[in-house]
This record gives structure tokens, C-alpha cells and sequence, in this order.
């Protein structure tokens, strides 16, 4: 199937591991070229390397106004800017009461300024010129609020409120916004996780996953981490396909209750 992107520019946020990678690598096999982005030139590099030939590097740190314009101007060189995915995000589980105001403003720097600052300056342009789509990567923690993870749950569910927000300004244009919702997925972070946990309970990382799901994910359908090739795929047809705008997508493995989405 062709999703009509072949050698147009793609920037993906945070692209060099983990979901943002799976995107890149995507988009950039269906023929895009893509630009990704990392604060340490090795990592960026190497993983933009890893993607391919039409894959671009760029050091570029998105919490400072600077950076997303340095990433911005990058991705402009290339050709207008047909996409745009915004990737970047910190987790970590934690107790609410211990969470100090200087790393809920650290979770909101990363988990929604780093999307502002990009987005403010791709998106004017493609409203200048009436064509581009724009993905927020949110989680199904946005609407499954977990009470160990507060600060990211309440940030990620910021994170739809922006998408749509935004997708109002598109009205009667062919620029769209969505949302994904990616449930818990086999990240490097994520796998880490999950490792620490199993050294900690004495378990094997087999035993602490069966746990997990038969514990915290009952309603989980598929009972298994998800390949993040899999959300890559869902990213490109929910950015490519023209009837979809100021909607979320979820894809959690059936685990939030519910038929829409």
C-alpha cells in the first residue's frame, strides 16, 4: 500500500530510540526522509545511520526555544515539512507526595514544552502553505490515570488536550492534528524497568511481566508488552490518512475499557 510520502520530510521528535525509532524507521522505509533528533551526537548519529540513507541526525535539545528552532530550520533544508510527530517524553513511577515542583516542571518541560516549541513553528508554516499533518504521542495513561505515575498521566492527558486544541486552528485547511495513545510497550526504558523490578521481587522478567498483567493490566486483552514497530505502522496511517483530524487513536492492547478509540 502506498501511503504517499515517499520523499517527503518527516521530523520525528526524540527519534533515536524506543517508539520515536520505530516511527522514523517506518516512515522512512515507506520512502520519507526523515529527520530525528538527541542531545548527544553519537546516539543521534548512530541511530539515524541504523534507519537509513534518507535519515538525518540533528543534535538539538527541544527544551530550549533555540533547539526546536535549530531542528526546525534542519528539517526546512530538506523540503517543506509534511510531518511532524512529536515523540518526546520521560516516565518513572512515583509517590506522589515525594514528587518535589521541580520535577513536575521537568515532566511538563519534557512531556508537553519540547511539543509547544516544535509545533509553534512547523505548524505556522504548514497552515501558510495548507498542507501537513501533525501526530502527538501521548499514552493510554492519559485517560487510565495511574496513581504511581501522576505527573506523567496528568501531563499526557495535557498532551490530548493540545492535540485537539490545535486541530481547531486547521479548520476548512488540509493541516490536520491527532493524538496516539500507545500502551505499555518493549522500549529499551520500558525493558529496563522491568529488569530492576524483577531483580528487586527476586522473580525472572517472564514472572514480573505474568504479574503485571494479572495484577495492574487485568483488562489487557493481549497480555504482552506491544513491538513498537507495531505503533510505527499506526502512526503512519492515522498522519497519512485525510479523514482522521482532532482525533485520538489508541492503541493499548485492548487494556482501557471502552469502544471508542
Amino acid at each position: 500500500m502506498d501511503f504517499g510520502v515517499t520523499g517527503k520530510v518527516a521530523i520525528i521528535t526524540g527519534g533515536g530510540s524506543g517508539i520515536g525509532y520505530a516511527i522514523a524507521k517506518t516512515f522512512h522505509d515507506e520512502g520519507a526522509v526523515v529527520v530525528i533528533n538527541g542531545r548527544t551526537p553519537s546516539r543521534i548519529e548512530a541511530a539515524a545511520a541504523a534507519i537509513g540513507p534518507r535519515a538525518h541526525g540533528v543534535v538539538a535539545d527541544l527544551l530550549t526555544g533555540e533547539g526546536a528552532r535549530t531542528l526546525a530550520d534542519h528539517a526546512a533544508a530538506l523540503g517543506p515539512v509534511s510531518f511532524l510527530i512529536n515523540n518526546i517524553g520521560v516516565f518513572d513511577v512515583n509517590d506522589f507526595f515525594e514528587v518535589s515542583d521541580e520535577r513536575w516542571i521537568e515532566y511538563f518541560e519534557h512531556n508537553m514544552m519540547t511539543a509547544v516549541r516544535i509545533t509553534r513553528i512547523v505548524m505556522k508554516d504548514m497552515l501558510a502553505r495548507d498542507d501537513g499533518s501533525i501526530v502527538f504521542i501521548s499514552s493510554e495513561a492519559a485517560i487510565r490515570s495511574i496513581g504511581n505515575m501522576v505527573p506523567y498521566s496528568v501531563t499526557k492527558t495535557a498532551m490530548l488536550g493540545l492535540g485537539r486544541s490545535l486541530a481547531e486552528l486547521t479548520r476548512g485547511t488540509s493541516v490536520r492534528v491527532n493524538s496516539y495513545m500507545p500502551g505499555t510497550t518493549a522500549t529499551e526504558s520500558v525493558a529496563t524497568y522491568f529488569a530492576d523490578l524483577a531483580r528487586q521481587q527476586g522473580k525472572t522478567v517472564e514472572e514480573t511481566l505474568r504479574d503485571f498483567y494479572k495484577e495492574v493490566q487485568p483488562s489487557n486483552l493481549t497480555q504482552k508488552l506491544i513491538d513498537p514497530i507495531m505503533h510505527g505502522r499506526g502512526v503512519l496511517q492515522l498522519a497519512t490518512n485525510t479523514a482522521m483530524n482532532g482525533v485520538t487513536h489508541r492503541a493499548d492492547g485492548g487494556t482501557v475499557r471502552s469502544i471508542f478509540g
